[in-house]
């Protein structure tokens, strides 16, 4: 956080791994360490004589440019509620990924740099870490299903001369490492912060608006389609409002379709759950067109799905109209039988 310039990074010679390559290079996004040269060396005389090391020397102090995690007193956690042992992409992450955020992405609201600084620790730092400490994947123990091969960790590693090649190219190696690992980092930081980031806020905006589309507080409607669900389900914990399928919880959603007609989509019991909190009525489901507008009173629809968790209207005022009948036909005693439980995918 220092104003000042660094020459050299230093990290460890010999076979390489991605939380050093992502280390270095999101140092040298950063103004103070862009024209650093990497060192690689094992030697602990010119360990000594760099400002600052990266997976080596076994120290882990940020106020003086140490970021190592091998050694044995080094228990070092992200915080946040994240409980895994960071390697070296995380002390560096924890310690300059926010400007490092703001360096990617060009995002300067704090409140938006906070934000996005634990989402991408947590999809995508968090896995580093827990790679190249061997934190288990399954703590509640039993063996893994499948085996993973192809994950960013693995392909630094096949960076790395095989057991029949000569290893005489390691610091073009480890540059390309580099190259892969930051790569792979600044497309995550920009997905979220102009993808994942910018849905946030249309929920958000939505949520704080609900009660203006219905006193019920139960109706969220979109002007334009985004993807909502894990925000709206995160938000609603943020929030802390009821996760029940009567009012005042969040119920159903609406929003335009590509072709400019409009859905009303139930809210699911929760993230990646088929279970909705109140399906649409059982009479509605299955019926297209004039028959589903004459069984439910309301012109212009579309359609509703057999498993009662999506619907169709011609216009934003046919769907409001579906979603208030669902709420009124609830209130009356009239609810849908809820759906059976179908696994979570």
């Amino acid at each position: 956080e220092s104003v000042s310039s660094f020459d050299k990074i230093g990290t460890h010679s010999g076979t390489f791994h991605c939380d050093e390559a992502l280390a270095c290079y999101m140092l040298k996004l950063l103004p103070a360490f862009e024209k650093a040269e990497i060192v690689r060396t094992r030697d602990p005389k010119v360990l000594e004589t760099l400002p600052v090391l990266v997976d080596v020397g076994g120290v882990y102090d940020p106020s003086s440019q140490k970021f190592d995690h091998h050694q044995r007193s080094c228990q070092e956690v992200f915080g946040c509620g994240f409980s895994t042992k960071l390697s070296s992409a995380g002390m560096v992450y924890k310690h300059y990924g926010k400007k490092v955020i703001e360096v990617l992405s060009g995002i300067s609201d704090e409140k938006n740099i906070d934000t996005l600084y634990l989402k991408v620790y947590a999809g995508f730092i968090q896995e580093l870490d827990g790679i190249d400490n061997g934190v288990v994947q399954y703590p509640d123990g039993g063996d893994a299903k499948y085996h993973i091969s192809t994950n960013l960790s693995a392909r630094v590693g096949y960076l790395n001369p095989a057991w029949n090649e000569d290893g005489k190219d390691m610091d073009e190696r480890f540059q390309k490492a580099m190259q892969m690992a930051g790569e792979e980092f600044k497309a995550c930081v920009m997905r979220y912060a102009k993808v994942w980031l910018p849905a946030r806020e249309l929920v958000l905006a939505a949520l704080n608006n609900r009660k203006n589309v219905h006193s019920s507080g139960s109706i969220v409607v979109f002007e334009t389609f985004c993807s909502w669900k894990t925000h709206l389900h995160q938000i609603e914990k943020e929030m802390k409002l009821p996760n029940l399928s009567v009012p005042p919880a969040l119920l159903y959603v609406l929003y335009p379709d590509s072709s400019g007609k409009w859905r009303i989509q139930c809210v699911p019991e929760e993230e990646g759950s088929f279970v909705s909190r109140l399906p649409l009525p059982e009479p509605w489901r299955g019926l297209r067109g004039e028959a589903l507008s004459e069984a439910c009173g309301i012109p212009g629809c579309v359609f509703a799905h057999a498993n009662g968790f999506i619907g169709g209207n011609e216009t934003k005022d046919g769907a409001l109209e579906m979603a208030i009948s669902c709420l009124n036909l609830a209130q009356n005693k009239g609810e849908p039988q809820p759906m059976k439980k179908k696994p979570k995918i």
